[in-house]
């Protein structure tokens, strides 16, 4: 950051009074500008046995599977953002249920949060954000081919869980970075 988004003035990083961290701070309005973690939201759609993935058709992993997440957006709850991306990226009508993951990607500043969910229907079609879209078998699950950790933890808790006839709650925190 360069500049203030409140007055346009430049800013410095320092640590201002009362704080433990550096921040941006602007020099002629001394608006702090803090910056946070991003939220990404998500589900693991099931139907029937059968899940929903989505082989990503933007990068980063471009051609990688995933399940339907995304950044949250401002006003919305974690069960609408996970809603809206399953709408977004395959055409796809979920009830969101319980919370299944949380995934701290601590290298990208991320925060990702993960729910079971429904699928209402088999009406699914890849999104702008997908090239395409299917319904598979757990065993059929593409692990060599998937986008990112975080979706690796989340469908591996997903079926220790189905395994158990539980609904546990996941925490895990990753430093790994994808290869380029």
């Amino acid at each position: 950051m360069n500049y203030c988004s409140d007055c346009g003035a430049p800013v410095e990083t320092l640590i201002p009074a009362g704080d433990h961290l550096p921040r941006y701070v602007c020099t002629r309005c001394q608006t702090i500008h803090y910056q946070n973690p991003k939220l990404v939201v998500g589900c693991v759609p099931e139907y029937e046995g059968q899940l929903l993935i989505c082989r990503r058709a933007i990068e980063p992993r471009r051609g990688y599977w995933t399940v339907p997440a995304g950044f949250m957006e401002n006003g919305e709850t974690l069960q609408q953002a996970a809603a809206r991306e399953s709408q977004e990226e395959a055409l796809a009508d979920v009830e969101i249920g319980s919370l299944l993951t949380v995934v701290h990607v601590l290298h990208a500043h991320q925060v990702h949060v993960f729910f079971r969910a429904r699928l209402r229907s088999t009406e699914v079609g890849a999104g702008p954000e997908s090239l395409e879209v299917k319904l598979i078998r757990p065993a059929e699950i593409p692990w060599s081919e998937l986008a990112f950790p975080s979706t690796e933890f989340t469908l591996r808790r997903y079926l220790e869980d189905l395994a158990r006839n539980e609904e546990g709650h996941h925490f895990a925190e990753l430093e790994r970075r994808l290869p380029t």
